[in-house]
């Protein structure tokens, strides 16, 4: 389980998952970045564009940058890759 599609998952199975600890990041699939579950940016974001990753790697390696809210030192070291 790499990638889920939040419009694939009963709000039951999200919340399963969560306590299990499979999902620990989620993303915007139009915008390519990817952030904390906590971030108030991603909590507004529809749900037909939100993704979940296992993991912040499986995010990078899917084209994904961090979330300049949430991850504030993360989209830094990324910022300045570019």
């Amino acid at each position: 389980m790499h990638i889920i599609s939040h419009s694939q998952l009963s709000s039951s199975d999200l919340h399963a998952l969560i306590r299990a600890g499979k999902i620990k990041f989620g993303g915007n699939r139009r915008l390519k970045i990817y952030g904390t579950l906590q971030c108030s940016s991603g909590k507004r974001m529809k749900r037909e564009n939100r993704v979940f990753f296992t993991s912040e790697k499986i995010a990078v390696a899917s084209g994904y940058r961090p979330c300049g809210h949430c991850m504030r030192a993360a989209y830094k070291k990324w910022k300045e890759s570019i």
